[in-house]
């Protein structure tokens, strides 16, 4: 309790997912969610762009890990507020993924077709149904971008955590951010075995759903460094993966013996609750009968998942042509939606005759600068070659250049107490004259 205080007042202090799962917490930070959405103040749009939300690595029941079909997908998309869904199905033999996949404008949202496979995600222009390359993972996945992007389709690295060594050629760009893989940082997205975790995970899916599934959100640290480093050897476009597939459902039910198992989305037992845990169930149930369910968690429906975290593009128009093109280009930036909504961001280059968005690459040139505005006050980070080298507080931030280097901005908030990260911008490039 004296740790969790002292945290509190100490905005140096990076939690931990149970710390964060903490009731006073949890309300604590659901507080300061709705304080900051009152003073949220708009950034004047100078760049000519509009500034849409788009998710990656999205799922449906086309793919084998989930069950959610488009008539659950999209009211959840609408309501999170997102402009362009770009699904990423594992591909099977019982359909093709870009011409079975969901694709068109549908109630206003965008939906592009594309498949997570061999640690990629693949937005083809064409079917790619039947083209199974050869050799071992990276030379099967080099095979795949290399289809994919020669007929002017994308392809990202995904899923990073597992393949920080990876060199590929003719990448579109990287994730720089994976909800997945962030709860993989913390071993088990939930601990059934400990009361503690279960009866917080309980209490706070119930009062603060959306908080409850942030406390897992950790700045992703081994992503960037390693997409610092690729950017060093050529341009890559950072994005957020969502990977949403609404399957990390669970149920307690009560067994044939009279004991309580947990069983996932499907139905399958994951495992049988230990002793104390039961007991506590014991302590709550009303004549157990076999196959009835004591408690439900859902930690990941559509829209709270997609209002988690998005890719937000610079775009001409809502279609695929200007999204695909913001893609390429690097007009992008992650935004941790759940805190604060970043719409307008600004991160540019600016000469007293021109200015030029993020992912633009130019030379040095007297008087250059790089400028920075946020809808609301908060840490903006300037990193270069992978390194922080100044920061300010403030909703606005400029840097006179001197050096050539591969620019990008954090922003970071203080939410009651704890600084979590906000924005993560994709870099502008600056050579040498």
């Amino acid at each position: 309790m004296l740790a969790l205080l002292a945290a509190l007042a100490s905005p140096a202090v990076a939690l931990t997912p149970l710390e964060r799962l903490q009731t006073q917490r949890l309300r604590a930070t659901h507080e300061a969610v709705e304080r900051l959405a009152g003073q949220r103040r708009a950034v004047p749009n100078a760049s000519g762009f509009r500034d849409i939300r788009a998710v990656l690595h999205v799922h449906s029941s086309l793919s084998h890990d989930s069950s959610s079909k488009l008539e659950e997908i999209l009211p959840a998309a609408k309501a999170a507020g997102v402009n362009a869904i770009l699904f990423t199905e594992h591909p099977g033999p019982r359909f093709d993924y870009f011409s079975d996949g969901h694709q068109g404008l549908r109630d206003g949202i965008l939906l592009v077709p594309g498949a997570e496979t061999e640690g990629l995600l693949l937005f083809p222009t064409h079917s790619m149904a039947g083209e199974i390359p050869s050799g071992d993972q990276q030379a099967r996945a080099q095979a795949l971008v290399d289809r994919a992007t020669r007929g002017g389709g994308l392809a990202f690295l995904s899923h990073l955590e597992a393949r920080m060594n990876w060199k590929l050629e003719h990448l579109t760009g990287s994730e720089i951010y994976n909800t997945h893989g962030d709860l993989k940082q913390d071993g088990r997205f939930i601990d059934f075995a400990s009361p503690l975790a279960l009866g917080l995970l309980i209490s706070g899916l119930e009062h603060y759903p959306q908080e409850t599934l942030a406390a897992f959100q950790n700045y992703p640290a081994h992503y960037l460094r390693r997409y610092d480093e690729l950017c060093q050897s050529g341009r890559l476009t950072g994005v957020a993966a969502c990977d949403a597939h609404h399957n990390q459902v669970y149920r307690v039910v009560v067994n044939a013996k009279g004991g309580y198992d947990v069983v996932d989305f499907r139905g399958a037992r994951m495992l049988s609750l230990p002793a104390l845990a039961a007991a506590m169930l014991r302590a709550t149930a009303e004549r157990p009968a076999a196959g009835k369910v004591v408690w439900k968690a859902d930690l990941d429906p559509y829209e709270r998942t997609l209002r988690h975290v998005t890719t937000h593009l610079l775009v001409e128009e809502l279609s695929r042509p200007a999204v695909w093109q913001a893609l390429r280009e690097g007009r992008a930036y992650v935004g941790f939606d759940w805190m604060a909504d970043p719409t307008g961001f600004v991160f540019q280059a600016e000469t007293t005759s021109q200015q030029r968005p993020l992912g633009s690459d130019l030379t040095l040139s007297e008087g250059l600068v790089l400028r920075a505005a946020a809808p609301l006050p908060c840490r903006l980070k300037l990193i270069r070659n992978g390194h922080e080298v100044e920061h300010h507080e403030g909703d606005q931030a400029s840097w006179p250049l001197r050096e050539p280097g591969i620019y990008r901005v954090e922003a970071w908030l203080d939410l009651a107490g704890e600084l979590r990260p906000w924005i993560l911008t994709n870099p502008i490039y600056v050579r040498k004259r």
